[in-house]
């Protein structure tokens, strides 16, 4: 297998909100921000190719589908579909998409499903062959979502992932269209669901991590469901890392695609960051 660590449209983002109820004078140690006290944040997906004998996209970043006044409120600078120019560059056309996993359905992280915005275009699903993996705890939270995180999603999505007759939700440790070689998790601190995935030696953290900055932990997000659970969860997903010698994809770290974790006095730190992954393995 190839893994390789995929670009998208980043964003900018009210840092406060991205270290919920830490303040200021801890969190600007680790990030820099704009006179609008925004942070930049990738929205970075990873494709593997030959995993089964298939390319998989684990994840699609936030894409461009918002129109022009939405995409300036989440500080969506870049023009184009950032996703699908970084996979062209890799040498894929959406097209040789076999499989697409979500972690979850928030848009920063499902979007790039979507085609780019136009005034005059529904959007569409871009990975016209791909099956779509989604938990299934998951995906009743989408479909019924709490009022608090309503706006975190995206309706026509749901309906157009339900109409292209290839959505498949997973509720187990493995899926048969990934075999053994990928192992899933669920956590349910951030969003109820929400679900990782084991490939080889790396781990997708999605949002129960989402960069190196939120190793420590009791540091959470404003947009974390249930924070004080999400703590319990990332302290035992660390300690699991840590004991297996494992490394975290992290999809929204502004700097770094990948990282070992280590643990000194009771701390977790990210150790010998990587900012692109290509290897295989």
């Amino acid at each position: 297998m190839k893994l390789y660590s995929v670009e998208g449209n980043r964003q900018k983002l009210d840092a406060g909100a991205m270290f919920g109820n830490a303040p200021k004078a801890l969190w600007s140690r680790w990030v820099e921000v704009d006179d609008l006290n925004r942070m930049e944040l990738a929205c970075r997906a990873m494709l593997v190719e030959g995993l089964n004998g298939q390319n998989v996209l684990f994840e699609t970043g936030i894409g461009n589908f918002f129109e022009p006044k939405l995409q300036q409120r989440f500080g969506i600078y870049e023009s184009g579909h950032v996703l699908l120019n970084s996979l062209d560059a890799l040498g894929f056309k959406p097209e040789d998409i076999d499989v697409v996993v979500l972690s979850h359905l928030h848009f920063d992280h499902a979007g790039g499903m979507l085609t780019a915005w136009h005034p005059d275009q529904e959007p569409q699903l871009v990975f016209s062959k791909a099956q779509y993996l989604v938990g299934s705890d998951h995906w009743d939270r989408a479909i019924n979502p709490h009022p608090r995180d309503r706006a975190s999603f995206i309706p026509i999505l749901h309906e157009l992932l339900i109409q292209s007759g290839r959505l498949q939700l997973v509720s187990g440790t493995f899926h048969e269209l990934l075999g053994p070689e990928v192992i899933f998790s669920y956590t349910n601190g951030h969003t109820p669901g929400l679900m990782h995935a084991q490939i080889a030696d790396l781990v997708f953290a999605s949002d129960l991590i989402p960069g190196t900055a939120w190793v420590h932990v009791p540091i959470s997000m404003g947009y974390d469901r249930f924070p004080e659970q999400l703590i319990d969860e990332k302290s035992q997903f660390l300690t699991n890392i840590v004991d297996e010698k494992l490394r975290l994809f992290f999809t929204h770290d502004p700097d770094y695609s990948v990282a070992q974790i280590e643990q000194k006095e009771g701390r977790y730190s990210a150790v010998n960051p990587i900012k692109i992954l290509k290897e295989e393995i």
